[in-house]
């Protein structure tokens, strides 16, 4: 690059010198000549002058040849006709000699101003008309022959300066190139070495100039890369972590449909596949294939793929995001949905179940509404036993309908709960007095007088009578306590009881929709009690947990605000 860019400054050098020389020279010819122009015009115009005070003198010979001496020009007169009434040789000069003397007489006669330049500006003819008696105008011709040695000068001396320059300009140009190159390689040394990925070299820049503006910028790109491609490794780590902790299967694949990237989720899916980076995108399922559904991610217009497979025991949620603009990866999600399927199932199997129940007591109550208008209702025991399964279908109605109603106003939120002070001893004494356990079960009351919770009376004793009905369900022999109690600034609702209990894995289920644990014998419950519960306490801001080891009993407890902690 110094050699082109040195010989780039000797040639802009050169140009430019022979530029500044030619035009130099020609314009100080330019300008010497408009000088000896306007010399020889302000000379003729004083000489004009000077002959209409010789005419009315009557010596106009003798002065005119005064005048020519003074002037160093040749100066003729001519009367109002064209015709010289001077001598014809004046300063040396001959009148028939004079370029066109006849056109500038007439020129001047004509009343107009002849000025026109000779000889390569060298000699100049100026006519002009003048007033006096037997004078009609004046010509003058004027001879430079300095000027031609004054022009020589300023051509010869200007193409030397030039020529000077330019080589003064090639030299400095020359270091000019060299010390510009040397700063160049060090910035061109820089950027390679970012580029081998060494971010930690700097570059330091020794002038303020563009070039070291350049340097800087070179440098502060340099540590904002490091900064980037540090910020990247932990966003990368993070998103990894992150991947790696998710309970969906994560699966990232190349164009070639080669496994990227698999996190422990997708490996502990697909138990008996290959999920190896580098490895071909396995086909574990006969239903769906995997490669098929991948392969489109990578079109210009690809859309998210959603399909479904897996074996006899699993089913698997496959969901499959296209490649970003200028991305190389697509995704693949994979979610075991086994669980929510049976779930789902099994909630479509109650509703069926539901409403197969709700025709039986509305058809024992049509008929017994029937019966008694066929003439039962004359007879006493006839009567009170159709009216007592009347009541007893009825109520098992009002039971379902209230509890299908209290959950969907609690899940949708259609009506906004106003919390206030709810005392809970009142409440726990009603539902004791109201629960019918069965013999072998005493129930137990423990709640100081005047403790209170802050909620939604209606919804606390949702949460009560659920709870209370619950542990009546599950318990045959025993107790059932109902608690209240404050504990750390809040106030605890427990129902404990000895019965049945339940294990671990279904405590993960209890408080879901439709879910009984355990129940093989005939039940008046639809297993919306405690899903009916959670909700509530959800409604008025409370926590609930509940505690139970099979065989030895459950315990529900229920944390709420405390007014005092509102307040406060």
């Amino acid at each position: 690059m110094r050699w082109w860019l040195a010989l780039a400054f000797v040639l802009v050098a050169s140009l430019t010198a022979v530029g500044v020389a030619e035009l130099s020279t020609r314009r100080s010819e330019e300008a010497f000549r408009e000088r000896a122009l306007e010399l020889a015009v302000g000379q003729s115009v004083s000489a004009a002058r000077a002959v209409e005070l010789a005419v009315r003198r009557g010596d106009l010979e003798r002065a005119t040849a005064v005048i020519a001496a003074r002037r160093r020009a040749s100066v003729f007169v001519v009367d109002s006709r064209g015709r010289l009434v001077t001598d014809a040789v004046s300063h040396g000069a001959t009148f028939g000699d004079v370029p066109d003397a006849r056109r500038a007489v007439a020129t001047a006669l004509a009343g107009a101003r002849f000025v026109e330049s000779y000889e390569d500006g060298e000699a100049f003819v100026v006519a002009l008309r003048i007033d006096a008696p037997r004078a009609g105008a004046i010509v003058t011709y004027t001879a430079r022959p300095d000027l031609r040695a004054e022009l020589g000068i300023i051509r010869n001396e200007i193409p030397r300066a030039a020529l000077l320059a330019a080589v003064v300009g090639a030299l400095g140009g020359v270091l000019i190139a060299m010390t510009i190159t040397a700063r160049l390689r060090r910035i061109d040394a820089a950027a390679a070495a970012i580029e081998r990925g060494d971010l930690e070299t700097p570059l330091h820049a020794r002038f303020g100039d563009e070039l070291g503006s350049l340097a800087t910028s070179v440098d502060r790109m340099r540590q904002r890369l490091r900064d980037s491609f540090q910020q990247l490794e932990s966003e990368r780590d993070r998103l990894r972590r992150l991947l790696e902790g998710l309970h969906e299967g994560v699966i990232a694949v190349d164009h070639d449909l080669n496994v990227t990237f698999a996190n422990a989720a997708a490996r502990r899916l697909l138990p008996r596949s290959a999920l190896r980076e580098g490895a071909k995108l396995p086909e574990p399922w006969q239903s769906v294939s995997l490669r098929e559904l991948a392969e489109p991610l990578f079109a210009p217009d690809a859309a998210v793929v959603h399909s479904r497979g897996g074996d006899g025991a699993h089913t698997y949620s496959l969901v499959g995001l296209p490649t970003v603009t200028g991305g190389d990866e697509a995704i693949l999600v994979l979610t075991d949905i086994s669980e929510r399927e049976r779930r789902e199932r099994a909630e479509r199997e109650f509703v069926a179940n539901a409403a197969h129940e709700l025709r039986t007591p509305l058809a024992a109550i049509a008929s017994s509404v029937e019966v008694l208008q066929g003439g039962a209702k004359d007879e006493p025991l006839a009567r009170d036993q159709f009216l007592g399964v009347i009541e007893r279908q009825a109520e098992r109605l009002g039971r379902l309908s209230r509890a299908l109603l209290t959950l969907a106003r609690a899940q949708t939120r259609q009506e906004a709960v106003t919390l206030e002070p709810v005392e809970l001893l009142p409440l726990l004494d009603r539902a004791a007095e109201d629960l019918r356990p069965q013999e072998d079960v005493t129930i137990e009351v423990d709640c100081p007088p005047r403790l209170a919770a802050l909620a939604q009376r209606d919804l606390v004793e949702q949460i009560i009578s659920g709870l209370t009905t619950n542990a009546a369900n599950y318990t045959t022999t025993g107790t059932i306590r109902l608690c209240g109690s404050r504990s750390n600034g809040a106030v605890v609702l427990e129902v404990s009881d000895t019965g049945s209990g339940f294990d671990a894995a279904a405590q993960d289920r209890v408080f879901d929709r439709f879910y009984r644990v355990g129940r093989d014998e005939p039940s008046d419950g639809f297993g919306l009690g405690l899903a009916v519960v959670r909700e509530s306490v959800r409604a008025i801001g409370g926590v609930i947990e509940i505690d139970s080891e099979a065989n030895v009993g459950t315990c529900v407890r229920v944390v709420l605000a405390s007014p005092e902690e509102r307040a406060g």
